[in-house]
């Protein structure tokens, strides 16, 4: 969870993509990905799933203690799992357009944006940027949960960009 300990070893998953802001209060998807990976996970070691939601909804007394939180879990993830179901009320995502930035060339991102969200042209760049680069493009999140997997299956031994 957000400004904990990340682990130095072993294979993860970062969480990327709209928090739910305490303003406009809607289901965070997080917990849905988190059961997703954890029934897909088959292999003998623990996955670590990084998450920029704080435990018990506590904030960050610092902005750039958030900020730098995630800046650095995202860098030391195995695989990160973007998953953009675009609301401009709700979950507008727009921090998660500059990570998805700085991100995609990686090698190590996947991203999930569902048709059927209330946004989804605002999903458009996101998704064209991604063939770019070539990322899997995926529309379920069970299927984005299955494509981060399958990222760390494919790449092991790949060392995180700390």
């Amino acid at each position: 969870m957000a400004r904990e300990p990340i682990p130095a070893a072993g294979p993860s998953v970062f969480l990327a993509g709209p928090t739910p802001d305490k303003s406009l209060p809607v289901p965070s998807w997080r917990p849905e990905a988190l059961r997703l990976l954890a029934k897909q996970w088959a292999d003998h070691q623990p996955l670590t799933v990084l998450s920029p939601e704080s435990r018990h909804g506590e904030r960050a007394d610092r902005y750039e203690a958030q900020v730098d939180w995630e800046t650095e879990a995202r860098a030391a993830a195995t695989a990160i799992l973007f998953w953009i179901p675009r609301d401009l009320r709700t979950l507008p995502g727009m921090t998660t357009n500059v990570e998805f930035g700085l991100d995609v060339a990686t090698g190590r991102v996947v991203l999930g944006c569902p048709p059927d969200c209330p946004n989804p042209e605002r999903n458009r760049y996101l998704i064209y940027v991604a063939r770019r680069h070539g990322v899997p493009v995926c529309t379920t999140l069970t299927d984005t949960a299955t494509a981060a997997l399958a990222l760390i299956s494919a790449h092991p031994e790949q060392e995180p960009l700390r």
